[in-house]
């Protein structure tokens, strides 16, 4: 039991039919969601914090949360800093005990993003914590990350190449077409597969990471707006699509906006249909439910890795 690196879970799932889900947390409902729904289905586990919930909850309090999760339950998990903007705030998350960080330097130019990712590297790597990093930018909103769809652009795969030979990072996130946020598409779901495999085919032993790989399940979205809520058009990443991203080297799956609209929904519900209570365990225990009932449904059908641990 304890924190560990992704590199036996990318190991088990380079070149397989599954992938490992990393989901975002930000609070204990939703640590104990996923972790009991992971126990269960006794599949590789990603926990992974972002500039929001660093805002939100404070990292000790979400260190803290994390560890009495494996003392719970046994499990082994990855600690990840998602979207990391610098070297000091990756730098702080390896010295703070995560071992795995995500130095996003997509913002720069490629020059630019090889000098920053090979500097987290070297500093992550000496201290045994492996580095994702991403080349190409996906449109959408999440946190802190806003990209507008005119300046999204989808991964190069010889820069993609080099990039990996030159820094020496441990995975890539890479765009293909998926964006965060609840409005994924506007039109047609659409995946570059030809892209991703000319990448995978490139960088065989790189893992491949999908941001923005939510499928928005529509009970949920419509659940929502029944109980009060208007998000009318969300749209994700339909689960097959995902399921054939891992025959070409996607190895991590990013899952946010999925567990957000479950626990929401459920909330809204609840709340509709017991309007004279205001007892939050009674709205929140419910909530955490739905949470583990999500994270289930994903490793059962889309990420294929139960049993996988």
């Amino acid at each position: 039991m304890g924190l560990v690196t992704t590199e036996a879970m990318f190991a088990r799932a380079l070149n397989s039919d599954h992938a490992v889900g990393a989901f975002n947390v930000n609070n204990m409902e939703i640590i104990q969601g996923i972790v009991d729904a992971a126990g269960e289905e006794k599949a590789p586990l990603i926990l992974q914090v972002s500039a929001g919930a660093r805002k939100y909850a404070k990292p000790v309090y979400l260190l803290k949360l994390v560890e009495a999760a494996m003392e719970d339950t046994g499990l082994d998990i990855c600690l990840h800093l998602d979207h990391g903007e610098d070297f000091d705030i990756c730098k702080k998350c390896v010295d703070d005990g995560f071992t795995s960080v995500m130095i996003d330097g997509s913002r720069f130019d490629f020059e630019e993003n090889i000098a920053v990712t090979k500097r987290v590297v070297e500093y992550a790597h000496a201290h045994g914590v492996v580095v994702e990093a991403e080349l190409g930018r996906l449109a959408g909103i999440e946190d802190d990350v806003n990209v507008d769809a005119r300046q999204a652009t989808f991964t190069d795969p010889e820069e993609a190449a080099e990039f990996v030979q030159r820094t020496g990072v441990d995975s890539l996130a890479i765009a293909i077409g998926t964006s965060h946020g609840a409005y994924k598409f506007k039109g047609e779901p659409y995946l570059d597969f030809e892209r991703l495999k000319t990448i995978h085919a490139l960088i065989p032993d790189t893992p491949l990471v999908l941001h923005g790989a939510s499928t928005v399940l529509p009970e949920f979205v419509a659940m929502c707006n029944e109980y009060g809520g208007d998000i009318p058009g969300a749209q994700g990443v339909p689960e097959h699509m995902i399921l054939e991203s891992a025959k070409y080297g996607v190895c991590k799956v990013n899952i946010d906006t999925d567990l957000r609209l479950a626990m929401t929904a459920e909330i809204r519900r609840y709340l509709k249909e017991n309007p004279a209570e205001f007892d939050p365990r009674k709205y929140l225990g419910p909530a955490r439910d739905a949470i583990k009932r999500m994270v289930q449904h994903k490793i059962r059908n889309v990420l294929n890795a139960s049993g996988q641990a």
